[in-house]
């Protein structure tokens, strides 16, 4: 099948050979007894270029397309999908999951409601600027950031864009689709100063054209940003080790909220237990004026969707409210075993995996508090601004992160930048140690993919300035102190 922007955007079976007549036909006889289920119709075009160490150093194009056909039963769920887009492929992949059913008899659940709300435009990223003017543009910030310091001695440049078009049909004959823009910029800059190398990075991204990110105001400030996160962490002092009040900066630093506590508020791990939230609902899990929403509906993120994968729209769902937990984020199923209702997190990779409850944006509302009033509070802490990779176990919620830029805090005032800071915690336990929360409330640049069980989703975070007390900080001068 070969499938043009046109005819893509206005409908998946238009570029077929499946006819939505008997494809509707084929999917309610699967789904007959079931709870629930529906055809998940994809197609997707992506594209990668990077730019390294003075050179164009990988670019690729791929096209991607295929269905996948799900029946839920209970709390069993079948699911089969082919990269093949026809009848003779649905068919099988219908023999497969009606299986699940076989002796049960359920009652199909209602379709979710519309909408016509339309959160990023429909357009295809990877058409402009065309690929030429990539490279040259690659080329002209590799130029630009090496020409900015003697120190810089690597450049990384990288544009990535996919543009994924789906098409949901139920049994019952409801039948939505979304076209969605994605596209990511990103520079890392290496500034060395004898033998010592240090590394700073940048990106930015969103549901939307790359006009924004290729204008030359953005990659010059992104340049200067990674350039100066390197030279910072050139001069960067062993972190300390101990127990430390932290404070954390607006934005991005909300990846750790993301990781801590947003996984163990999602439906499945809650219905199964396994979160340490499990068990919890309507109880103070968190300090007074915390509260924490998981919103897909703002325009153009990076983690937003006018609807989720099961076709439901999403929402704003308040999580947790002035400490007190009240909602999770669920998909069809797990909302439906729980007893509640659907928020629209039911997110997959791709056609060829099955839905389960996802975040979207995850972010900490703003407090009243002054981030310089909260830094001079500080005695004896930790600012960290920025973030690297970590680790999370969902059922303790203990959690370890590595702080890419931060610096020590003495007597309210701002000193030297520290290197090899790990934050060390548990999530909801961090959440009671919340102190002071910022009026900075920001949300990150748009560079979040979030995994669970092997699916990658892009997603954002966001938080204002928190001051956190008591945090195990996993540092190597052990004399700080």
């Amino acid at each position: 099948m070969s499938v043009s922007s046109t005819s893509a955007s206005q409908d998946l079976f238009q570029a077929t050979d499946l006819d939505p007549d008997r494809a509707k036909a084929i999917v309610a006889d699967a789904l007959q007894g079931s709870d629930d289920g529906e055809l998940f119709l994809e197609y997707r075009q992506s594209e990668s270029l990077v730019f390294d160490n003075g050179r164009l150093k990988a670019a690729t194009f791929d096209t991607t397309q295929g269905f996948g056909l799900r029946a839920v039963s209970g709390e069993l769920a079948g699911y089969a999908h082919s990269g093949e887009l026809s009848e003779a492929a649905l068919k099988r992949a219908a023999d497969a999951v009606r299986a699940v059913g076989s002796g049960y008899s359920g009652t199909y659940a209602a379709a979710p409601g519309r909408t016509n709300t339309r959160l990023y435009p429909d357009l295809n990223p990877l058409g402009a600027p065309g690929f030429e003017d990539k490279v040259k543009l690659l080329s002209e910030i590799d130029a630009f950031a090496r020409a900015r310091d003697p120190r810089v001695r690597q450049v990384s440049v990288s544009l990535a864009a996919s543009w994924q078009v789906v098409e949901i049909l139920r049994a019952d004959g409801h039948r939505v689709r979304d076209v969605r823009p994605l596209v990511r910029f990103g520079v890392s800059v290496v500034a060395g100063k004898g033998d010592r190398q240090e590394t700073g990075s940048v990106g930015s991204g969103g549901r939307e054209g790359f006009e924004r990110f290729v204008s030359i105001d953005h990659w010059q400030s992104a340049v200067d940003e990674a350039l100066r996160q390197a030279l910072v962490n050139l001069d960067a002092v062993p972190a300390p080790a101990g127990s430390y009040d932290v404070v954390l900066g607006p934005g991005w630093p909300g990846i750790l909220l993301h990781e801590a506590i947003g996984h163990g508020l999602e439906g499945d791990f809650n219905r199964k237990k396994t979160s340490a939230f499990a068990g919890l609902m309507g109880q103070r899990v968190a300090s007074p004026g915390v509260t924490v929403v998981d919103d897909g509906t703002l325009a153009s993120r990076r983690g937003s969707l006018s609807i989720d994968d099961e076709g439901t729209p999403t929402s704003t769902t308040t999580l947790i409210e002035d400490g007190i937990l009240v909602g999770y984020m669920q998909d069809r199923q797990n909302a439906r075993l729980m007893g509640m209702t659907p928020t629209g997190n039911g997110r997959r990779q791709s056609y060829a995996h099955s839905p389960m409850p996802r975040m979207t944006n995850t972010y900490m509302l703003a407090g009243g508090y002054d981030p310089a009033e909260i830094l001079a509070s500080v005695k004896d802490g930790i600012y960290a601004i920025n973030f690297g990779g970590g680790q999370v176990d969902i059922t303790s919620g203990k959690f370890v992160f590595e702080c890419t830029e931060a610096y020590r805090v003495q007597d309210g005032k701002l000193g030297a930048p520290v290197k090899g800071a790990m934050l060390i915690g548990n999530g909801p336990e961090a959440l009671t140690r919340v102190r002071m929360i910022g009026n900075d409330l920001a949300l990150d640049p748009g560079i979040g993919t979030c995994g669970k069980q092997g699916q990658g989703v892009p997603v954002g975070v966001g938080q204002p300035t928190l001051r956190i007390d008591g945090v195990t900080i996993g540092g190597t001068d052990i004399a700080a102190r």
